[in-house]
Formats: C-alpha cells, structure tokens, sequence
C-alpha cells in the first residue's frame, strides 16, 4: 500500500481522519505493517505503552481489573486505534487488550509518535476535541441513563426473591416452563390463583435470559390511564415505559384489571410488537412504532381475549395440588427466616406437617410463609414446632373435629391389633351366630321362651339403633352375614381355580340401591304378615337369607361387594350412618403429598408401621370419603397406612348432609320407606285411632292395610313440598307484580335435598317404636335363657321399665327427634323459616302421629 492509500485509508477507517494532509502523511511514513498471533497481549494493564497500535483485521478482547467501570469494557472494530490517549496524555493503560485471532495491525513505536506530536501540534488539538465530543457524548448519554433510570426506577424490579421450590412433577414441570420461555423472546401470560408469586416468575424468566442485564419492570394494570400515556408514551412529548425500556421486559401484572379501552393495543402490541403514542384530542394519529420489550403478563385467570397473542402460557399450579413440596416449602421457610434473624433453626414435628399437607392453603405460598414465621415467631426459644403452633391451618372439613386416635392412644392401639375386628368375628361372631340361629330353629318359638329371638328383636334392633348417632356403621365391621361372605370367599379361591370378578360399578351404583329398597320392602311385609318378631324359625331364616346373599355374591366378586350395595341391613345402616357424630378419614393433603402405594385402598405388604392387608374391603380411599355410607369401621385403612393419615374424627353429628353430602334418588326412597315401617309396626295402634275395623288374620286384608301404612304416610313430605313450592311461586309473582328486585325471590331447594332433613324423625321413630321391646322385655333375657333350654328360671333377676317410664323416653325421643328434622332441615337448605314452614308442619305432623300411635296407643 502506498503513502498516499495509507493516508486514504486512515481518512477513512480511523478517528484520526479529522487530521489535515500533512499529519497523516507524517505518520502514514512511519507506519510499520506487524502480525500477532492469537493470545497475544498487544497492552497490558498498569503498563506504560510500548507503540500505537492500528487494528488492520482480527479479533481482539479487552479486560479490566475496575468492575465499577463500565466504559472500560468495549469493541475493537478494523480502524480502531490502540494508546492514543495513553500516549498523548503520558498515561497508563486501564485494561488489557489480548488478540483472539491472528490479527494484522500498522504500529508505530511510542517515542517516534510523541516526535510526530511535537512536529505537528494540530494532533494533540485535534485528539482534544475528539475526546471533548466523546466526553459530550458520554455526558449526553449519562444524561439519557439518569432519566431513564428516573423513569423506570418506580416499577423497576431488581431482582428475582426465589427459585421454583420443591421437587414434585408440578414444580420440575414449572422449572421446566420458565427456561423454555427465558430461551427466546416471545411473550408469555402467566395465570393461577392469588399468592402463587407470578411476578417472582416473570422475575425468574427475565433474570434467566440472555437479556438479563437490561433492565424489568412491573406495572398494575389497575392504575393505568384509560389513555395508557404510562405505557406508551406521548407523541412528541414524555416516552412511556416501552421507549424507556429497549430491549428490557415489562411485566403487566393483574391484567384482568386493565382498562378495557386498552385491551385493543395490549393486543397489538403482543402480535406485531408495534404500538401507537398517545396523542392530543384533535391531533392526527402518531406513526406506529416497533418495541423491542418483552412482554409479560400476569393474571389470576385465564385470559381468552389475549391468549392467541402471546407466545407461552404458563399455568402456576396451586399449593394444594403440591403437596409433596410442602415439606420442602416449609423447610426453606424456616431456613429464610433463621438465617436472616440469626436464631436457631428449629425443627418441625412430623404432626404439625402432616397438618400443614392437609391444609389447602387458601393464600397458598404468601399464606405458608406467613404461616412458618407466624410459628417460629410463637415458639419463641423452643427447638420444634409442634401441631398447635399451626392452628390457623386447619380445612373447613377439619373445623370442629377433635381426632379421638390422638387423644386416645389406647384406642388406636387397639383398633390396629388383630382384636379389631378378627379377633371378634372369627374368635366368637361365627361361632355365636351359628349358634343363635341353631336355637332360632331347634328352640321354643315365642320370644318369652326363646333368648335367640329376645336377643335379636329386644336387644339387637334398639342397642344398634341407639348407636348409629354415636358410631355409624360401627355393626356392619362385625356383622355376622359378611364374615361368612368371607369364609365363603377364601374357600372359594382356595378350592375351585376360579379369580373373583371385579366389579360392576355402573350398574351397582345405578339399581344397587333400589335392589335393597325392594329387598327391606319384602322383609317389612315378610316381619308383619308373618310376625316374625314372635317367630323363630322366620327370623332364623330372614338371618339365612340375608347371609345367603352375602355368600353367593362373594363367591362371584372380590372383597365384599354384597356390603356395598345390596345388603338390605347395610342399606339402613349406611342411611343412619349420616347422622352420626364420629367418622372414619384420612388427610388428603397427606395422601397425596407422602402416598405412592394406596395400599389402605388397594392393599399391600408392611411399610413403616403399616401392617400387610388386603385393602378397603368396600373400595373406600380413606381420603375420598364424603360420609359415612361406604365406611363399615373395619379399620383396615388404619393398619395399613404408614403415615398416620387416619384419623377417627369426633365431629357435629350429621355435619355432611349440609357440606359435603350428594343426594341419592334411592336413598330417600329407603329413607321413607322406613319411616313407613314405623307405622307399620303399629298396625293395631294404627287402626285403634282411625276407627278401622279390618281382620288381621285374614293375609289379604292384612297385605293391604301394610301396604296402605307404608305408602301413605310418604305423602305427607310430598305435599308440605308441594305448599313450600306454591309459596316461592306467590312470592315470586307479588315481586314481580310489585317491581321488587331479584334478591327477593326464593327458589326452593330440590325435593331430594330437602328429604333427608326428615332423617332424624325417622330414626327416632324407629327407635321410640323398638323401646317398647328393649326396655319392657330386654331385662327378661336371663329368665329366658333358662326357658330356652327347658329350665326353670323364674328366680332369677329382671330389669324391666315401668310403662310410664317406657312412654316418657319414647316422647323423650321423638320430641328431640322432631327438634333435630326441624334443625337439620334449615341447615340444609340455608332458607328463612318462613320458606320451609310447611315441611317443618309436616315433620311435626309425623311426629305427633308417631306419638299417637307408639306412646298414646
């Protein structure tokens, strides 16, 4: 290259072409072509300079010791100029310049540039200027910095609080999510429920990206102008944060919140990155400009108006669905509060977890960490957090129940030994009842004469009924049918190579029900027709059928599928079991945050201190369990659950039909079905107040009359149902007429809800009815048992009540249990009294008949 190029070429390609001629063509004489290989340090930090360096090709890096300067970090393009400031100013280099690649450069030595420099003053004014233009522009940029950072600095985020904790497929899947979308720049809508920390997560997003150092802010969309100036900015006047933000990330966080007169430029924005200034009333439209933001949206639902614009949709699961994280969770919590207070880290007991896992949190990751330092903060100097310390984390299912395994060790002990229930069914109830029903048969016929049939009318029937209130369907986990349904079973497999079938549970779920209705329908009209109550060999056979089923069915499906939906007694008991004051449960946060086997639902070998079973024998989870009606109390989910899941709930009696109960057609059909029984028992007390005169030794006669007592007294519901809907419908039509708004109409709740605020009445009935049996013949069994067997027992002690007595409980009884229907019936349907008067007519109109007929007649 010649002088003359050389000159050309440095009036192009470098700062030092504002130079005259002369000058350059000074230097261009002593310019001395050199190559470096790659790794090569052409200046070296603290060090004087050896020589001008000209970059003609190559790559080079530079670095620096001062962090604090950002400036020192820059470029090197070809026609950059290495130590002119240096050299001019007699100053060391502040950084290290090192050849990537091999790199070409024209050099000249420091010494003859200072001669060039003396020779030629025009270069040191001339570099003088440049760098007074380069510190205006730095000035100039400074000055841009310092206002955008005012601009920005009210919604600037400044860093992420936290990671995604917890290791469940929610939380990789979360993690997952947040890399994929911090690896590229396409916009993201980030949804779930309050308290999830969304933002946090668009934190994570940006921080995680290649455009990490620029900066993010956040905005409420709550507070924006209609006009949306804070966003976009002013034509010709303010910029908005879009401008001000370059190629950072702006978080619209409670977009649901937005005004909707913005919705239509959020839109565009999101679709083609463009957006339009604000401009005066008046004014023409501003031209459209292009944003290179990242846009962020955060929001507690989601958004169909804006989804197909955004490039990912992050959905945040909420904590009750993490439940395997909480332990995680709370331990990162405690380790946060400690360590930033300098206390001691105490321990969280395996209690008070399994009560946070079975707390939905509500106000999920805010509410579990102003939970955990609510704690800490109780317990003070304590080493442990204990179950109480976390009494605010208690579900509404949880709410007024007290854990009766906890307070009482000594019955969890024994309802997890091999007592309860096998001891007690194979150790005597198959001995027992093959016995009872041998005497039914072989024995005296009369219930005077019979103890097997005193047992079962004056002391089985009135003990259970008295203990339904109290312990559900505590008879069905020893009740003699199943446990021969069982033997029958085992010897099945055991003797025929045949696998038990699964079961049908559509259509048991569809006519189960109403196969037992049919079958307690034949039992009521075979106990009276028959006088089964006074005998034996009748109710010895009534025991053979129903136990006859349990077996048959037994032998065709797996575990007790007879139990479940057939069993005419099971069917009553279920009902019954409603109104009870304890329950079976398990926590569902702890199932589903510790559980993987399910092995109190499907059985399984010991794990921990779970014992080895076979599983629910009524496919019940523990945890699933709405009411009492597929629970039989046989504990086995108790053994077999290694994480105290379980627990035995004492609790408001009948609590689930006002929370969580669903209605059941059938159900209600048996339920007044056996309110029919109550007066059907009564068929001589019945015809006494009606003045009917109708021969009851004659079948047919007899047949009708028990199918009039047991169909009519259902109507009574029916038409206080009736009233109560004639009454919404006045009152909804004088709204009308008289232009009263909305809140005043009343629509009343389904028949098949409202039915079984009718359920305690028909308990009480029953039992006010089977009184007269359990306390006028109940205390005879001694002497009855010696009768039995042909002995004289006439001196032997009996315990019988006197019939005032009798008549007072039996009043007692269904006053309360009229008291109760009324009660449970307003907690059902949560409506005035004045909507359900009728039905509250109609309860006490049943109860005053009961009464006529079981303690007046």
């Amino acid at each position: 290259m010649t002088s003359q190029q050389t000159v050309i070429w440095l009036q192009e390609r470098t700062a030092l072409g504002i130079l005259s001629p002369e000058p350059l063509s000074a230097i261009a004489q002593i310019l001395e072509e050199k190559v470096f290989p790659a790794n090569h340090n052409i200046a070296t930090e603290g060090t004087p300079p050896e020589a001008l360096y000209i970059l003609l090709e190559g790559q080079l890096e530079s670095n620096s010791s001062n962090k604090n300067n950002p400036s020192l970090a820059v470029g090197f393009l070809p026609g950059s100029i290495i130590h002119l400031q240096e050299i001019l100013l007699d100053e060391l280099p502040q950084r290290t310049i090192t050849t990537i690649t091999e790199c070409r450069f024209w050099v000249v030595p420091a010494a003859q540039f200072r001669e060039v420099i003396n020779q030629y003053p025009e270069i040191a004014q001339v570099v003088s200027r440049m760098l007074a233009q380069e510190l205006a522009q730095l000035a100039s940029a400074f000055s841009y910095e310092q206002e955008r950072s005012l601009a920005l600095r009210p919604y600037l985020v400044t860093k992420a609080q936290r990671g995604i904790v917890g290791t469940s497929r929610y939380a990789v899947r979360l993690r997952e999510q947040i890399r994929e979308a911090a690896s590229d720049r396409k916009s993201v809508l980030i949804f779930g429920e309050p308290g999830l920390e969304k933002d946090n997560i668009a934190a994570l997003i940006h921080f995680g990206s290649k455009q990490r150092r620029e900066p993010i802010v956040k905005i409420n969309c709550g507070i924006l102008q209609t006009s949306g100036a804070e966003l976009f900015g002013r034509a010709g006047g303010k910029p908005g944060l879009l401008e001000w933000l370059g190629e950072g990330t702006l978080v619209l966080n409670n977009i649901q919140e937005i005004p909707p007169e913005l919705l239509p430029q959020v839109k565009k924005l999101l679709q083609d990155n463009t957006y339009i200034p604000v401009t005066r009333s008046g004014d023409s439209p501003s031209e459209p400009r292009t944003s290179c933001a990242r846009i962020v949206i955060v929001a507690e639902k989601a958004q169909p108006q804006i989804e197909r614009c955004v490039g990912r949709i992050i959905k945040v699961p909420p904590l009750r669905v993490r439940k395997a994280d909480t332990n995680a969770q709370v331990e990162y919590y405690i380790s946060l509060y400690t360590r930033a207070r300098g206390i001691a880290k105490p321990h969280i007991t395996p209690e008070a977890l399994r009560r946070l896992q079975s707390y939905d949190f509500p106000g999920n990751i805010k509410e579990l960490q102003n939970l955990v330092e609510r704690a800490i903060v109780q317990a003070g100097e304590a080493q442990e957090l204990t179950e109480e310390i976390f009494w605010a984390a208690e579900t509404k299912k949880k709410r007024f129940r007290v854990n009766l395994l906890n307070a009482y060790p000594g019955l969890r002990k024994f309802l997890r030994s091999s007592w309860w229930p096998d001891r007690i069914n194979y150790g005597f109830t198959v001995a027992g009842f093959a016995f009872i029903v041998a005497v039914l048969f072989v024995g005296p016929q009369t219930r005077d004469r019979n103890f097997a049939l005193n047992l079962f009318w004056a002391w089985w029937w009135p003990v259970f009924l008295l203990l339904f209130p109290f312990l559900g369907r505590i008879w069905c986990a020893v009740c003699p049918f199943m446990i021969y349904g069982e033997i029958t079973q085992k010897l099945s497999t055991w003797l025929l190579p045949i696998k038990l079938k699964r079961w049908p549970r559509e259509k048991a779920e569809k006519w189960g029900g109403w196969f037992l209705f049919g079958m307690f329908t034949l039992i009521f009209l075979w106990e009276e027709l028959w006088h089964l109550e006074n005998t034996a060999y009748l109710s010895a056979c009534l025991l053979l059928l129903i136990t006859a089923g349990a077996m048959i069915f037994s032998a065709i499906f797996e575990r007790r599928f007879w139990c479940r939906y057939l069993c005419p007694i099971g069917g009553m008991n279920g009902l019954y079991a409603k109104l009870s004051m304890t329950e079976l449960r398990a926590q569902q946060g702890i199932c589903s945050a510790t559980c993987t086997t399910y092995q109190c639902y499907k059985g399984g070998p010991q794990k921990g201190e779970g014992m080895e079973t076979d599983g629910c024998p009524l496919y019940s989870h523990p945890a699933q369990l709405e009411d009492n009606r597929d629970c039989v109390l046989c504990m086995t989910c108790l053994k077999a659950c290694p994480h105290r899941s379980v627990e035995f709930n004492l609790r408001p009696p009948g609590i689930e039909l006002w929370t969580t109960h669903i209605p059941r057609s059938y159900e209600v059909a048996l339920l007044f079905l056996l309110m029919g029984g109550v007066y059907l028992h009564r068929l001589p007390e019945l015809q006494s107040w009606l003045g009917i005169q109708i021969d009851l030794t004659q079948f047919l006669p007899h047949l009708g009359l028990s199918l009039l007592a047991l169909i009519i007294p259902v109507t009574i519901p029916f038409l206080g149902y009736g009233l109560i809907k004639v009454y919404c419908w006045l009152n909804n039509y004088i709204s009308s007429v008289n232009a009263v708004k909305i809140p005043n109409r009343i629509k009343p709740r389904a028949f098949i809800e409202l039915a079984y605020g009718y359920l305690p009445l028909v308990l009480g009935g029953n039992l006010a009815h089977y009184l007269r049996l359990g306390l006028g013949e109940g205390g005879q069994i001694l002497p009855v048992f010696f009768a039995t067997f042909g002995l004289n027992g006439e001196q032997l002690p009996v315990v019988v009540a006197h019939p005032a007595v009798i008549a007072f409980l039996q009043g007692a009884t269904l006053i309360f249990s009229v008291l109760l229907s009324v009660l449970l019936t307003q907690k059902i349907a949560r409506q005035p009294l004045r909507v359900l008067l009728w039905q509250h007519l109609a309860a006490i109109g049943l109860g005053a008949s009961m009464w006529r007929i079981i303690v007046s007649g």
